[in-house]
């Protein structure tokens, strides 16, 4: 049988700007490895979703909420044996009403990157609505994945993705075709609806992120152009249509390959915020743009790192005016899961050290959300010949 196990305890990080700074773990064990932690605020409701695998590659999606100051009991809302399970194209989900869909990936076929979205949708008390159905319906055996989700109010879901379809295709001059990201919504029956395609040559493998404005849903992602310059787009749909993408900010980054590092995009009335890693002029850096109009445009890029950034960002509102943005830097010393709060005029905190952190890919994306003044960080550790979750919180007062 499987033991779930809650404890609590405090601790104080010395921070960069030399405050104390009172941080609660969270800490929880939980058998098998346990990884690609997904962390989502939708309406008060805090939530996270990972993936728990053996030894024989069996893998299962968990999902648990956050309530009376402890996470409750967790419900295993799929499971399998021909997943792809990795530490960047990690599952994600949304909670819209009284229902949660979910995303996962299985294997389609022989190849290293042959894989296709499945999803499950259910009551957040467990219940199957719908469960295991396909995202992608093209048929083709190449790599989908990078989901991002979005509650549609209490009205089903928003979902983008990263989608290989074409590039089983071979141009004129050989190479194969490029990437595409491609929109749908999802009903709350579980019906795929409304699928489109936003861009047709994106970057390969970095994450997307979605958001639901007042406006309707909004998406970012890092594009490819022809000459490989890679920087962040963003698309927005206005009166059920979708507007041409253009880059948040021209970086101008070029680069041969995907640096596996997408974006974060979070609303907040009619502000947007979007943070980003880029490595332009050879400079490592992490940027976060504002918009105040729905994104129709963006203001200048402000930079959040000190030191070599590495990136891996996240981003939630605070108010509407202030955002908290986390990130992964490192100095001659190691590296840090550090946090900044970022105004809307352009001002900057002092950072906080979350944690010293390993740089490698065991470490995952770390996740961001703020619940009741609280912000939650989840990440992954290796504990214990094991890899296992790791989660704080700490009063943003404090920031």
């Amino acid at each position: 049988m499987k033991k779930f196990i809650i404890a609590f305890f405090f601790l104080s990080l010395f921070s960069c700007n030399s405050n104390d700074i009172k941080i609660e773990e969270i800490s929880f064990s939980y058998e098998n490895n346990n990884a690609q932690p997904s962390l989502v605020l939708n309406n008060d409701n805090l939530s996270l979703t990972w993936i728990s695998s053996d030894e024989d590659m069996n893998a299962s999606l968990n999902f648990r909420q956050f309530k009376n100051d402890g996470w409750t009991n967790p419900i295993k809302l799929a499971n399998g044996s021909d997943w792809f399970v990795n530490w960047a194209d990690f599952p994600t989900h949304a909670i819209s009403g009284d229902q949660v869909l979910t995303s996962y990936l299985k294997k389609s076929a022989s190849g290293t990157y042959t894989y296709d979205v499945f999803l499950s949708l259910h009551k957040l008390s467990g219940k199957k609505v719908k469960e295991d159905f396909i995202l992608n319906t093209d048929g083709f055996k190449a790599e989908h994945g990078f989901v991002s989700i979005a509650a549609k109010n209490n009205e089903g879901f928003f979902i983008s993705w990263l989608d290989g379809r074409n590039t089983v295709e071979k141009d004129m001059n050989g190479n194969h075709k490029p990437m595409t990201i491609r929109f749908a919504e999802i009903t709350n029956a579980g019906d795929i609806i409304n699928e489109t395609e936003l861009d047709s040559s994106v970057c390969d493998c970095c994450q997307t992120s979605i958001t639901y404005s007042e406006k309707g849903p909004i998406v970012v992602y890092r594009d490819r152009s022809e000459e490989e310059v890679r920087d962040i787009y963003v698309t927005r749909n206005i009166n059920d249509g979708w507007e041409s993408p253009v880059s948040v900010h021209d970086d101008g980054w070029v680069i041969y390959g995907c640096p596996v590092n997408g974006p974060k995009i979070v609303s907040n009335s009619n502000n947007l915020a979007v943070s980003w890693f880029t490595a332009s002029d050879g400079k490592p850096t992490v940027n976060l743009s504002f918009s105040e109009s729905f994104g129709s445009s963006f203001g200048s890029p402000i930079k959040i790192n000190d030191h070599n950034a590495i990136g891996r960002v996240d981003t939630a509102f605070l108010n509407e005016k202030e955002v908290i943005v986390s990130y992964m830097e490192g100095d001659d010393d190691g590296t840090y899961l550090r946090i900044k709060k970022v105004s809307i005029d352009g001002k900057v905190s002092e950072p906080i050290t979350v944690s010293k952190i390993d740089s490698g890919r065991g470490t995952g994306v770390p996740q961001l959300e703020i619940l009741d003044n609280e912000i939650f960080i989840v990440w992954t550790v290796f504990d214990d010949e094991n890899n296992q979750l790791k989660t704080v919180k700490l009063n943003s007062n404090d920031v």
